[in-house]
């Protein structure tokens, strides 16, 4: 098959969340010797300060009804797989992919439309004939829309496959910022009240739409769990799938990873102890090795369940642990977890901020890892805790509800905590069942570690299930 990608960020080259981890990930899984994979994406600004790239074709030009858009196609050929970026520095020449200091831009709308205009005007340039184009999430949701609209033209044999990492971002944006998609015949279809939704078009036009993991296709038939656009999956749920992200184990693997101090495996963990103090030591809280240190990296919005933590941490301290936060985003989470460490520094360190390094250290050296999200489509971070024998405490929702077992449900085969309700009180019981097994069950706690140790979610499994998805479409 000749298989296109078409997303807005992949690891390595650019990066502000997991969409890159899948960008980079899930192509390289699936190329191989019978099938062809090429990524497009945009020309921001941090890849053209990273590569000087030729031109792949002749400049291209596309129109709209008050606009001409002049814009060049640049490659790079990267692990192997053609990388195309469109560039047109207007739109993409930004400090930001998506927001400048985390206010999104006004013209996204616009500018992500002109992209996925441009990938399908690109792709017939460079005389690529795909059998699937596989968008992702709202900045490239309005190409299955653009490819149904061409049926009978270039792309008459191309399908769409459109996955959802994370339905509350839809790209909600009025037809009149738009000029790209103004002129298009067919738009007014996908117009509502002045407004047009990136990813409810997406639903309704894909041949087949996906997501990142099995409980979250589950979620998305719901109302709570689609952010509201449940009626229109409930249409399409004979083609809705959930297929599990898998985890890129090249650069998470406690007995090689360069950026710990210690490695270990699951047979022989006595390196973790040297990580959980050097992590003690980096985050400024005491090293006492028989203190249980929680561990959380993540972006700091509500989402990842700061609504249910931050009220607890009073009582939370009272037990006997060391917490460690690390990440950015919403000031006031920042504000709270500050002021916090600040009254509490032998017990709670909060960074805000990221490194890799500091990632990793937490990865290995904590022995539990918070999760406690409102919603989490996949996740990454808990199952680079269970490679590392970092035991994930998190909400059973989304693909953490996939991939985390419970001693309570999975007493023999239990390889982290889950709590179900969405509160700080649920969060707080589930902290101290953790804690009771620290404490109290040590070997039942050293089997649950070494078995999230064997534990694997792997790339090439989730390819094998996009490949059978994309042969399955007719």
């Amino acid at each position: 098959m000749n298989i296109v990608f078409a997303i807005s960020e992949v690891e390595e080259l650019v990066k502000t969340g997991g969409l890159a981890d899948v960008g980079k990930a899930l192509p390289l899984a699936l190329k191989s010797p019978e099938h062809t994979v090429s990524v497009f994406m945009p020309y921001y600004r941090a890849i053209a300060e990273q590569f000087l790239l030729s031109e792949a074709c002749s400049s291209q030009t596309l129109f709209a009804e008050s606009k001409v858009y002049h814009y060049a196609v640049r490659q790079l050929n990267w692990h192997g797989i053609d990388v195309y970026f469109i560039d047109y520095p207007e739109y993409f020449d930004r400090e930001g992919l998506y927001n400048s200091s985390y206010e999104a831009y006004n013209d996204n709308g616009e500018r992500f439309s002109f992209f996925c205009g441009a990938v399908l005007s690109a792709i017939q340039a460079l005389g690529i004939t795909p059998d699937i184009i596989h968008c992702h999430d709202w900045h490239t949701a309005m190409l299955p829309f653009l490819m149904r609209s061409d049926r009978s033209g270039y792309f008459s044999n191309t399908r769409s496959v459109f996955t959802i990492h994370n339905a509350a971002f839809q790209g909600v944006h009025r037809i009149e910022e738009i000029p790209y998609l103004r002129h298009h015949p067919a738009i007014f279809e996908q117009v509502h009240g002045g407004y047009i939704n990136f990813l409810q078009s997406a639903i309704e036009c894909a041949d087949k739409i996906t997501t990142v993991s099995p409980n979250y296709a589950s979620e998305l038939l719901t109302d709570l769990g689609s952010h509201g656009l449940h009626d229109r999956l409930m249409q399409r749920s004979n083609d809705l799938s959930g297929i599990l992200n898998g985890c890129d184990y090249s650069q998470w693997d406690p007995m090689t990873d360069p950026y710990i101090p210690a490695h270990f495996n699951p047979d022989d963990v006595t390196g973790k102890a040297e990580c959980k103090q050097a992590l003690q030591r980096k985050s400024s809280l005491p090293a006492e090795p028989d203190v249980p240190v929680f561990g959380m990296v993540c972006r700091l919005t509500e989402q990842k369940g700061f609504g249910y933590l931050i009220p607890i941490l009073d009582r939370l301290i009272r037990h006997k642990l060391q917490l460690v936060i690390i990440g950015t985003g919403d000031p006031r989470v920042c504000q709270d977890l500050g002021e916090f460490a600040e009254q509490h520094p032998q017990q709670f360190s909060f960074i805000n901020g990221f490194s890799t390094e500091h990632a990793h250290l937490i990865e290995a050296g904590a022995d539990f890892f918070l999760m406690p999200s409102q919603f989490e489509p996949c996740g990454l971070n808990q199952m680079y805790s269970l490679a590392y024998g970092t035991v994930p405490v998190v909400r059973a929702v989304g693909g953490l509800k996939d991939t985390v077992l419970d001693p309570e449900y999975a007493p023999d085969t239990a390889t982290g905590f889950v709590f179900d309700q969405p509160s700080g009180e649920a969060l707080l019981s589930c902290i101290r069942r953790a804690l009771l097994a620290y404490y109290e069950c040590p070997v039942a706690f050293r089997a649950m570690q070494q078995r999230g140790m064997h534990t694997r979610f792997t790339w090439q499994a989730a390819a094998e299930q996009y490949l059978a998805l994309y042969q399955s479409i007719e």
